[in-house]
């Protein structure tokens, strides 16, 4: 039996693979989740009969407890709140590698890596190791999921020395490491525990609201290598490789959205842009005036236009106008004009927040373009229709040295002969940054709700 779930656990891992290559574009996604389904009801299924497993109650009341309120929020969660879902499923891996750590400390001899008092070393150390790992991704997530859901303020909370605190808490943590290693003492354990709690907390409580994609990405990672924590553990090749794989690619992918930044990875640790650190690099708009319209010029112009880009953002998500967008753009179509859509790499709260929402509205994939193929497109565009994208389309992160946000790559909106920019208010973005690109002449400000506004145009279009 042994040889046998070993086998299986390699086809799972095939499959945990083919999951991970699906979801890498939009029209495989739905293939990627069903081989993932597949590869975790094999994982379960060949865990429940090793022999090891001498009864079933316990983990069928979890997997149905589990199951069903998991079903429960899949099915009524809405898309403006998948990255908090995703911050708070992060927590409960975290809390899963703490539980496991302390259930092996305390009965190592179901674990077969001693007994209580004389643990092996090296077990000692992938204990240790899960135990931090999981406790800084369980408070890290959650004060993640409150700056995601309004609960905490998503400007950056910073205070003096903290990059030395952190670091001096790092180096206590490892500390403490040795030291339980050394001793075995449960003090040690839960001391790793305490200061790893909350180094989660110091390390994300700073970061601003424009940072929060990367962040999501990166705990992410952090619950994968928990979860590998896990693996060694419990004995356990599967979780291993599985808990190394999530964490491999979050951490890929959280350098992918540095690099939409163009911001390096501890730069976005250390100190994320955005709130109060925004001010300082706010743009003085003096006494300049923006030109406000309404839904029949909107209309009258993108009916008159041979080219249309559509730039979605986190205001289209809070609005679910992703549905009312589809309609606009088929009106358009019918039209004769050519319409695309062009999503930066951190647009929403969460990496490809935009491309689900867009899917969810059956947008075809085929005009859906990612920063670096559909920038070039906006010098020849008649019309840049801007819904709710703020931050992603400030032109200070090209002209303003003094700019939180400089060096930022954005969409080049400003470049389209006329730029459509729906917003509730001449206000500042999720980062806190003044936008001078509502000025522009060639700027139309569209201040509603960003459905209500395209229905409108809608209707005005009929």
């Amino acid at each position: 039996m042994l040889i046998l779930s070993h086998l299986i656990y390699i086809v799972a891992s095939v499959f945990f693979i083919l999951a991970l290559r699906g979801l890498s574009h939009p029209e495989s996604a739905r293939r990627g989740l069903l081989f993932g389904i597949v590869g975790m009801a094999l994982a379960i299924i060949t865990t429940m009969l090793m022999p090891q497993v001498t009864s079933w109650t316990l983990i069928i009341v979890g997997i149905a407890v589990g199951g069903s309120i998991g079903t429960y929020i899949a099915r009524t969660i809405e898309m403006t709140s998948l990255p908090q879902l995703m911050a708070a499923f992060h927590s409960l891996v975290g809390l899963a590698a703490v539980c496991v750590a302390a259930a092996a400390f305390y009965n190592p001899v179901a674990f077969g890596i001693g007994v209580y008092g004389d643990i092996h070393t090296i077990s000692l150390i992938e204990m240790s190791l899960g135990l931090a790992i999981g406790a800084l991704t369980l408070t890290g997530s959650i004060v993640a999921w409150g700056k995601l859901q309004g609960k905490i303020s998503g400007k950056p909370i910073t205070f003096d020395k903290q990059h030395l605190i952190n670091a001096a808490l790092g180096g206590v943590l490892l500390l403490m490491v040795i030291l339980l290693c050394v001793t075995g003492n449960a003090f040690w354990f839960w001391m790793i525990a305490l200061i790893a709690l909350a180094l989660g907390v110091l390390m994300i409580i700073p970061i601003g609201g424009a940072d929060m994609p990367v962040i999501v990405s990166m705990l992410n990672s952090y619950s994968g290598w928990a979860a590998a924590g896990i693996g060694f553990t419990l004995h356990n090749n599967l979780l291993i490789t599985t808990g190394a794989l999530v964490g491999a690619s979050g951490a890929i992918l959280s350098y992918i959205m540095c690099k939409g930044m163009n911001r390096s990875f501890f730069n976005v640790i250390l100190g994320g842009f955005g709130g109060d650190n925004a001010a300082a690099g706010a743009v003085d708009m003096g006494d300049r005036n923006a030109k406000i319209g309404a839904a029949e010029d909107a209309a009258y112009i993108m009916k008159n236009a041979s080219k249309v880009v559509i730039v979605p953002g986190y205001g289209m998500a809070v609005a679910q106008a992703q549905h009312a967008l589809r309609e606009m753009a088929d009106l358009l179509k019918k039209e004769g004009v050519d319409v695309k859509y062009a999503i930066h790499p951190v647009a929403g709260r969460m990496p490809g927040h935009m491309n689900v929402l867009l899917a969810e509205a059956n947008v075809p994939y085929d005009v859906v373009f990612e920063m670096e193929d559909i920038n070039r497109d906006f010098a020849q565009a008649d019309v840049a229709y801007v819904i709710g994208a703020n931050d992603i389309t400030n032109p200070s992160a090209k002209t303003d040295p003094t700019s939180p946000i400089y060096g930022m790559p954005i969409l080049d909106v400003e470049k389209a002969k006329t730029v459509l920019f729906v917003k509730r208010s001449l206000g500042s973005g999720y980062a806190g940054i003044d936008n001078p690109l509502f000025f522009e002449q060639n700027t139309m400000m569209l201040l509603d709700d960003a459905k209500k506004m395209t229905e409108d145009i809608i209707k005005a279009m009929e």
